[in-house]
C-alpha cells in the first residue's frame, strides 16, 4: 500500500533539508589531552587515610584528606596488604605491596612502588622478593626509611622473619637480614635497625653501607608477652617509639643512644579503672611531639576486646604521665574510634577514623569536633602524616 504525505508536511521536510545542506559543516571538536594537576602547597593538616577495602582487598586505597577544608584531595591505589613509609623530605611515599596475576590469585609479585607526593602519580618501582609481610596492621615500622633517606627497610614474613635493605639511590635490594622471629623495622643512628621479638625482647642489627650485617644484640625482655602483650602498632617519638599494652601500660623505647634504652613503664589507668577500661582498635595511639601529648582510644571491655573501638579518647602528658582529658566519641552514631592520628604543627588536628568508616576531625588541644565525614571508604584502619 502506498502512503500519501500531506503536501504541507512534505514542503516542510524539503525546507529543513535545504537549510541543512546550505549551512557550513560544523568543525570537529578539538582533540583532548590528558594532563596531571599538581596539588596545592602541602598543609600540615593533610592526612593519608589507608582504606583496607575489606570487601575487595586486592584493590586497597590511600586517600589524601584536607582536614581544614573537610574534603578529599586525591587517592592512589596500593594493591594487596601494603605497607608504606614517607621519605624524610616528604616528597615520596614508598609502598611495599603485592599483586596477583589473576586478580586475587595466580602468580604473586611483590613490588616497592614510589609515589610522587605532589601529583600522586607513580614515578618508579622495584621488584621485591615475594616474602613481604602481609598484615592489616599498617603501622609506622613495617616499612621505614633510614634517617638520611639512603636506605629503606621492608619487613618480611613467610612466616620466617627477615627484613630487606633497599638502597634508594641504586633502586636495588642490597641485603636481607634474618631477624630470628622478630618483626618490624625501627631505624636509628649508625645504620641500626631494631625489631620486636616474640619473647618480649628487642633485637638490634647494625649493617654497613653495602647492606651487610656487621653486628647484632638482643635486649632483656622489656614487657611480659604472656601477662600483658603490647600492640604492634606504635607511634614514633623524637627519640624512638612508644607502645601501649593490652591492659593499658605505656612502654617507651629510646633508640637515640649507643644501645636501646627502655623507659620505666607507666599506667594509663588508675587502680579503680584497671580491668574495666582498656585500649582498643587498630591504630590505637597518636602522639603530638611538640606538646608531648599522647592520645589513646579507650573502651570498657574484657579480655579479647583489644580490637574494639574507643568510646572515649584519653589524652595524656607523656612527660608527666598525667591524664589531661577524656573526650567522648559518639560510638552509637559513628562507631568507636578505631584509628588515631595527630598532625605535628603548632595548632594540631586529631583525626579519628571509626569502626563505621566515619572520619572525625578534632582540635587536638581542646577536643572540639570540627568536622565529620559520615562515610569515607570501606575500612579506614590506619592513617599517616604525609
Amino acid at each position: 500500500m502506498r502512503l500519501k504525505w500531506p503536501g504541507a508536511f512534505c514542503a516542510l521536510l524539503m525546507a529543513v533539508a535545504g537549510t541543512a545542506m546550505a549551512g557550513a559543516t560544523p568543525p570537529p571538536l578539538p582533540a583532548e589531552h590528558l594532563s596531571v594537576e599538581k596539588l596545592p602547597p602541602p598543609s600540615p593538616h593533610w592526612a593519608y587515610l589507608f582504606d583496607f577495602s575489606f570487601n575487595n582487598e586486592t584493590d586497597e586505597r590511600v586517600y589524601l584528606y584536607d582536614g581544614d577544608k573537610g574534603r578529599m584531595l586525591g587517592q592512589f591505589e596500593v594493591g594487596y596488604y601494603p605497607n608504606f613509609a614517607i621519605s624524610p623530605d616528604h616528597k615520596t611515599t614508598a609502598i611495599a605491596t603485592t599483586y596477583w596475576s589473576r586478580g586475587g590469585h595466580g602468580t604473586r609479585t611483590d613490588v616497592l612502588e614510589f609515589e610522587d607526593n605532589q601529583s600522586l602519580t607513580l614515578r618508579g618501582e622495584l621488584l621485591l622478593p615475594s616474602k613481604k609481610a602481609q598484615s592489616g596492621a599498617v603501622g609506622e615500622f613495617n616499612v621505614a626509611y633510614s634517617a638520611d633517606g639512603h636506605f629503606l627497610y621492608v619487613t618480611n614474613l613467610t612466616p620466617a622473619a627477615t627484613f630487606s635493605i633497599v638502597d634508594v639511590a641504586k633502586n636495588a635490594v642490597v641485603g636481607e637480614i634474618d631477624t630470628d622471629a622478630c618483626i618490624m623495622v625501627m631505624p636509628s643512628a649508625q645504620r641500626r635497625v631494631s625489631s620486636l621479638c616474640e619473647n618480649g625482647r628487642l633485637l638490634t642489627v647494625t649493617h654497613d653501607e653495602s647492606g651487610k650485617e656487621t653486628s647484632r644484640s638482643v635486649s632483656k625482655p622489656f614487657f611480659n608477652v604472656d601477662r600483658d602483650p603490647i600492640f604492634a602498632t606504635s607511634v614514633r617519638t623524637p627519640t624512638g617509639a612508644m607502645h601501649v599494652s593490652f591492659l593499658g601500660d605505656v612502654y617507651e623505647i629510646d633508640l637515640s643512644g649507643a644501645e636501646p634504652r627502655f623507659v620505666e613503664p607507666w599506667p594509663l589507668l588508675g587502680a579503680k579503672e584497671r580491668g574495666h577500661w582498656r585500649p582498643g582498635g587498630q591504630q590505637v595511639v597518636a602522639y603530638h611531639a611538640k606538646s608531648g601529648r599522647l592520645y589513646v582510644a579507650m573502651h570498657v571491655g574484657g579480655e579479647g576486646s583489644h580490637k574494639q573501638g574507643g568510646t572515649q579518647i584519653w589524652v595524656f602528658d607523656a612527660k608527666t604521665h598525667r591524664r589531661i582529658a577524656r573526650w567522648p566519641v559518639d560510638a552509637a552514631k559513628h562507631g568507636g574510634a578505631f584509628a588515631l592520628l595527630a598532625t605535628q604543627d603548632d595548632h594540631p588536628l586529631l583525626f579519628a577514623a571509626t569502626e563505621n568508616s566515619a572520619l572525625l576531625v578534632m582540635d587536638a588541644m581542646t577536643g572540639k569536633l570540627l568536622h565529620v565525614e559520615a562515610k569515607l571508604g570501606q575500612t579506614l584502619w590506619s592513617m599517616m602524616n604525609p
